[in-house]
């Protein structure tokens, strides 16, 4: 997997297997000579550079972003970044481990102990409570189950629910292309031949049509996998009146107000007319509104993107696959892939799911206001995705004779400070590219002791400065956000304000000792 700095970390390990500054502090001897670690510290100290190097190196880009919220590389960022980094190192070390000599195998082995130990770690922190509910759907769900063992489907006994310890690099499922719903299905149907014939129809459209009348077809290959979906889905597209006055001012109702407006557009381009045209394809009573509005939420909720043997991305329905839950800190992180040796979809694990424990996997990097529209539900914890986006378009001062360098961003975001490990001074636990973006509408950019140099101002009244900038800057957030907050009912908006204030008050403290 490539990071957003596009250099993938096998390449980079692989090409410089062990830092310099590993080289100096373990005493690593190359050639013949053996590698020598001489205690258990040293081997976690020679660990702790490589994972620095791989948290960096699986930076997606809101991490990227958020990167300067970091005051150093020693702790975690988020868990999937950790999960990303350690795996990333363990990948090498399997690749790496046969045709070396003993002791190096040796210390591969110890490496490869020690990583698994912290991949348990992360998912001890970030665990989540495995809840029971009844037994909603119980014997529907049973059958899907027994449907799939029938069908060759590995694992599918366990459900979403371990019965037995999985260790990292275990399958938890394995589900054969035979059963899983994707487009080879659109060529055998009687709706190919009308599909061809619309212009600029996807195919994720077409399947979504498919479905609808697939699950009444009581002869249907997948009967038991429809029979088993709820009658409503329960996302953030069908919630209730009450519901979407209750979001009234939030960034949530307008994200589901455009969903469902772009839904009921294309809904209104394809009916009555399909039907109209082809009643015995389109069945009126199969194609209205409400049930459109279900199979979205089925494909938006359920679906998967799977890469064929062919080297096709496909959008799927994967029976049985679906029982697996989301979490910020899932047991399967990758399976995105059919294996073309046994052709199936293997769901192998990243971090140990002991017997009797929730199995969770990543719908992916999502929002929790995304989660929410789209799948029903918002996740456990603290979501490190759950950003705001900022439209910001700060004009330079032609007048102006300091001259600031354009930034690396081109849009920006904010989250909640709390995410934050990084609140010292000129920080403020806000995301770095922000700032130097707010400041340089100011002319006056915090970037590095060398800058500092080039502008000829004593260190105390450089510092006063941007502390001077700063409180403007805290004070525009802090009215951009008053609105927002204000919307939402806060029963106590002093709260909601508190880390600004705090900001402010360190700054305007800061500036008054400054100035005795």
């Amino acid at each position: 997997m490539k990071s957003s700095t596009g250099f993938s970390l096998v390449h980079e390990v692989r090409s410089e297997p062990y830092p310099p500054e590993a080289n100096d502090e373990i005493g690593r001897r190359r050639g013949d000579r053996d590698i020598s670690f001489s205690t258990p510290d040293r081997l976690n100290d020679f660990l702790d550079v490589l994972v620095q190097r791989a948290r960096i190196t699986n930076f997606n880009e809101v991490e990227l972003y958020f990167g300067g919220d970091i005051i150093n590389l020693r702790d975690s960022i988020s868990p999937r970044n950790e999960l990303e980094a350690l795996h990333s190192i363990l990948e090498v070390i399997d690749k790496s481990r046969s045709g070396e000599k003993y002791t190096m195998k040796t210390i591969q082995q110890k490496l490869q102990e020690e990583i698994v130990d912290r991949i348990d770690k992360v998912g001890m922190k970030f665990s989540e409570e495995t809840k029971i509910v009844g037994d909603i759907g119980c014997d529907k769900e049973k059958g899907l189950l027994d449907w799939g063992v029938d069908n060759d489907v590995e694992g599918a006994g366990r459900g979403a629910i371990a019965k037995e310890d999985l260790k990292v690099g275990d399958i938890a499922l394995e589900i054969p292309v035979s059963v899983i719903i994707s487009e080879e299905l659109l060529y055998e149907s009687d709706m190919f031949s009308i599909f061809e014939k619309i212009d600029g129809i996807s195919e994720e459209t077409m399947l979504l049509l498919w479905s609808m009348k697939e699950k009444h077809n009581k002869k249907s290959k997948f009967k038991l996998y429809f029979d088993t979906l709820p009658g409503k889905f329960n996302t953030g597209l069908s919630f209730g009146i009450d519901a979407v006055m209750s979001l009234d001012g939030t960034l949530l109702l307008e994200e589901i107000v455009q969903a469902k407006e772009h839904l009921r557009a294309q809904y209104d381009e394809l009916f009555p007319a399909l039907s109209d045209c082809n009643p015995d394809v389109f069945p009126p009573e199969f194609y209205t509104w409400e049930q459109f509005l279900w199979a979205c939420e089925l494909w938006y909720s359920n679906s998967m993107k799977v890469i064929f043997s062919d080297g096709k991305l496909r959008t799927c329905l994967i029976p049985v696959a679906g029982f697996l839950n989301h979490s910020i800190c899932p047991h399967i992180m990758h399976y995105g892939r059919i294996d073309a040796t046994t052709n199936s979809l293997k769901f192998p694990l990243s971090r140990t799911c002991r017997s009797g424990e929730q199995c969770f996997l990543s719908y992916g990097n999502f929002s929790s206001s995304h989660v929410l529209t789209f799948y029903g539900f918002l996740p456990q914890g603290d979501n490190p995705y759950d950003v705001i986006p900022l439209d910001i378009d700060v004009a330079q001062d032609e007048d102006s004779e300091v001259v600031t360098p354009a930034s690396e961003w081109s849009s920006h975001m904010v989250r909640g400070t709390w995410l934050s490990k990084n609140h010292e001074m000129f920080h403020y636990g806000l995301p770095t590219p922000l700032l130097d973006h707010l400041r340089r509408a100011r002319n006056l950019v915090h970037q590095s002791k060398t800058h500092v140099r080039h502008l000829l101002l004593t260190l105390s009244r450089r510092t006063q400065e941007l502390l001077e900038t700063d409180i403007d800057v805290l004070r525009d957030l802090s009215a951009t956000f008053e609105g927002m907050m204000e919307a939402l009912g806060d029963e106590n908006p002093e709260d909601s304000h508190m880390r600004w204030t705090l900001a402010l008050e360190y700054s305007q403290d800061y500036i008054g000792r400054s100035q005795v």
